[in-house]
């Protein structure tokens, strides 16, 4: 169970950073970086949380 539970977490923190990055890309191509990246971050935690949510049923 505990090692479910951490790749979870590694997985689900993938998730976050590659919406990150995402989001920086993005950002970066509209020029305004710094809004990507908070764009990124939001759909990183809400993307992270539904796996989470979605891996504890």
């Amino acid at each position: 169970m505990e090692n479910q539970k951490n790749e979870t977490n590694k997985i689900a923190g993938i998730i976050f950073v590659g919406c990150m990055f995402i989001g920086i890309g993005v950002g970066n191509y509209m020029n305004n970086t710094s809004v990507g990246t908070l764009i990124g971050i939001g759909v990183g935690f809400l993307a992270s949380a539904i796996y989470r949510s979605d891996k504890n049923k």
